[in-house]
Order: structure tokens, then sequence, then C-alpha cells
């Protein structure tokens, strides 16, 4: 079974108009495996609160390990956010960052029929963002970005842009390759401190989403279900999976990303 951290109500004013994230139930925790709702989740076994169970559980289908489950997060919100940012076929589209949730809507909406330009500092990272279906991927530190974007749109710019990492710049850099009536998707501003003229946590975490069981069908498909391999660096490199006894090793790697290390899993089993 796959269990919700995060379910809301359906029936409140939020709900009434699917901006679910803002429903008073939806941001109380609703696992843990302390005695508070609050009380973290690295353990083998945590206590699922009562609303969570009543509305919150998904069964597993058959042939889906609990590796490919756990990846439900972070697809149902990429999927939200692709779903609200309707691309088109033969929109050019611009994912900024490559890291799992860049690499996850570069594979989405590729697979829409959108053309995607891909960036990233990581040179792995953007070979990684070829093999999931973006044209082109630069490293938005040097030149070629903007003009290959102009030429795939006779000079307009990205149809819509996908600001999936947080960097100084990126949002403007966002805004100015992008053309007028453009759709920018800013899904990493999640910092108070981070400043465009809102806080970027006003935009991402005080307008977010949920689509939390649509994700786990999605991913369920046969033809997706390896997503989260494919995501997932460090069945190779022995950075992920990892144990309960090794997660600061896994918390580590995570603070420190390098070319090899994306998302990292924990198995509290192992």
């Amino acid at each position: 079974m796959v269990a919700f951290h995060h379910i809301p109500c359906g029936q409140c004013f939020y709900c009434a108009r699917k901006l679910y994230a803002q429903c008073a139930v939806y941001k109380k925790v609703g696992i843990t495996a302390g005695f508070e709702p609050a009380g973290g989740g690295f353990s083998q076994y945590v206590r699922v609160m009562d609303w969570i169970v009543e509305r919150g559980v998904e069964k597993i289908p058959a042939g889906v390990s609990f590796d490919q489950a756990s990846f439900v997060e972070p697809v149902n919100t990429c999927l939200k956010g692709v779903k609200l940012l309707d691309p088109q076929a033969g929109d050019v589209v611009a994912v900024l960052g490559q890291g799992p949730i860049g690499l996850i809507f570069t594979r989405m909406v590729a697979r829409g029929g959108a053309r995607v330009v891909a960036t990233d500092t990581m040179a792995g990272r953007r070979e990684k963002a070829i093999s999931f279906g973006a044209e082109q991927a630069f490293d938005p530190r040097q030149d070629g970005f903007d003009a290959a974007i102009r030429a795939m749109t006779d000079g307009r710019g990205a149809d819509s842009v996908i600001v999936a990492t947080s960097a100084r710049g990126i949002v403007e850099q966002a805004v100015a390759c992008s053309r007028p009536g453009a759709k920018i998707l800013l899904f990493a501003q999640t910092s108070h401190q981070e400043r465009i003229e809102v806080s970027g946590a006003d935009i991402c975490m005080g307008r977010g989403c949920f689509w939390a069981p649509t994700a786990l069908r999605w991913m369920c498909k046969k033809s997706r279900r390896n997503l989260y391999l494919a995501v997932l660096a460090g069945r190779r490199t022995n950075h992920s999976p990892v144990s309960i006894k090794r997660i600061h090793l896994g918390i580590e790697r995570a603070l420190h990303p390098d070319e090899l290390s994306l998302k990292i899993v924990v198995q509290p089993q192992r």
C-alpha cells in the first residue's frame, strides 16, 4: 500500500477550486515515525493517522515494487504542474535544471509531444536530459541556450518554461527566454529569502497543488514503471538505496550532489 502524508478534505472552499494544497486538512502531516504528527518518517514502521487511513491509502498494483511506488512523490507534484501548464504538441518548452525534478518534467513534457530544451550546470545531467527526450541541453553559464530557443521559435522565445531548480537569476532567465504570453512554472522557488517581486515561497508553496493518486496510476502503467530507476542514478554507484543505519550517507549525498547522484531511496528493511 501507498499512504500519502497529506490529504485534502475534498469539501472546503479551496478543494472546491482544486487548490488542494491550501486546504487546512491537507496542511496536516498524516504519517509519522514518532508520537506527534510531525515526528519524522525515517523508520521501518510508521503511524498512519486516521484521516489518511480513510481516504489517503492506495493499493500498489501487482508487479510494481515498493521502490517504484515510493516515487509517487515527487511524480505527483510534477504531473499536476504539467497538467496546469498544459504544453501542446509542438510547443517549445525550456526546463531549467535537470536534477530529479527537472528530469521528470523533461520526460513528461517530451512524451506529450512538446519540444524540450534543457539546462543544467552538470554535464552528466545534460546527457541524461537528452536521453529523457530533450532536443538540446545547455550549460546555463555558457552561450547558446537563448539562441537555440530563438531559432526554434522564429525568434519568439519559449512557449513555456519550467524552473526546476533554484539559483540566482534563474527566474529572470526564464522570463528572458520566453515569449510574450508564455507560461512560467516556478517549481523550486520555496525560500522566503529568494525575492523576485514577491517571495518564491508565496508563488510556489502558497499556491501548491496535489495530484498524488493520479500520479500513482500514471506511474503504474507498464511503460512508465521504470521512471524511478531511470532517474535514480545510484544502482551502480552505491549511493542509493541506503539503509537506516547508513541514512547519514544518503542525506550527505543529497545535500552535496555530484555527477552521478540524483534521488536517494531509504530502504529501512536493508
